[in-house]
This record gives structure tokens, C-alpha cells and sequence, in this order.
């Protein structure tokens, strides 16, 4: 039902730490499978992703990932992220009464400061995008990475919090 696609870069930790909460999405049955797509790693992002599970792609854009996704919604989230423990009734809610995108609300624990908020600019990906697999394919162009994708895409907000990467 539902592939989760990560894009990383010498992530190794990162990813350790949002994959972690995804467990319960597999256990549940709610995730089909985990698409690390690694942009040219040197660190041991590739053993993380391989002691999970979940397939390694090293080779291609985020095009050829969409086309190997077995899910029919995806989830994009950036390496560090940590999905809330009610992330999958939030989803799966979602998904059986809309097909229009949505995104989590943030998470207050961690929240950078004020200063912080207005100097540093965060990636169109920090809330997560759930996006049909159909959706994703129409709108992602060869060459474009998750990140284009998520910019500028109107969501509905999922009754359910990520604590921000980096945090």
C-alpha cells in the first residue's frame, strides 16, 4: 500500500533514526517497501539501509525510483526525520478518504528557535509529502530529486507530527 522513498548523502545516522519509527508501518502491514535512493555516499549509508531491508538504489533519479515503488501512495521524507507514533492510522486515514497530497505537522519538541527559523530555510521536504504513486510519476521530471518535488505542492495536514531532521 504504502513505499517510502528517501533521498541521502553520507546519511548514515540520519537514516538509522528515521527508519526506526517506520517498523511499526511494516509490522502493521501499511509498508510495502523502504527505497533508499543514495546520491553518492562515501560514508556506510549503504549498511544502514541494507541491515533494514529496505532496497538501495545508487544508480538513476528519482524517476526509476517512483517506477520501482510497490506502493501504490508514497511517502517522501528527508534522512532524519522521525515520523510520530500515531504517523500510521494518520496515513491511513488519508488515504482512504482522499487522494490529494498531505504533510505532517510539525513537531514542537525540537522546534529551532526564532532567530533559527528566519536565518535558515527549510527543505520543501521537512514536513514529509504522502503523494499518490500516479501523482509523483505526472510530476516528476528526469533529473528532478525529491526535494523539486515537494516544492510548491498544496497539501492537506495529516493529524500527525515529524520531528524535523537535524533536531
Amino acid at each position: 500500500m504504502l513505499t517510502v522513498i528517501i533521498e541521502t548523502n553520507n546519511s548514515e545516522e540520519a537514516l538509522a533514526r528515521t527508519l526506526g519509527p517506520l517498523v511499526s508501518g511494516a509490522v502493521n502491514g501499511l509498508l510495502r517497501d523502504v527505497i533508499v535512493h543514495d546520491m553518492g555516499s562515501s560514508d556506510h549509508t549503504w549498511k544502514v539501509a541494507e541491515q533494514a531491508g529496505c532496497v538501495f538504489v545508487t544508480e538513476g533519479s528519482l524517476l526509476e525510483c517512483l517506477r520501482r515503488a510497490r506502493g501504490d501512495w508514497l511517502l517522501l521524507l528527508e534522512p532524519g526525520s522521525r515520523p510520530g507514533s500515531n504517523w500510521i492510522e494518520a496515513v491511513e486515514r488519508h488515504i482512504s478518504m482522499v487522494q490529494s497530497p498531505g504533510k505532517f505537522m510539525r513537531s514542537r519538541l525540537g522546534q529551532p528557535g526564532f532567530l533559527s527559523r528566519l536565518t535558515k530555510r527549510e527543505s520543501a521536504l521537512a514536513d514529509g509529502l504522502l503523494i499518490t504513486k500516479r501523482q509523483a510519476m505526472a510530476l516528476a521530471n528526469d533529473g528532478r530529486n525529491s526535494v523539486a518535488l515537494a516544492r510548491g505542492i498544496a497539501a492537506r495536514r495529516l493529524n500527525a507530527e515529524i520531528e524535523l531532521a537535524g533536531r
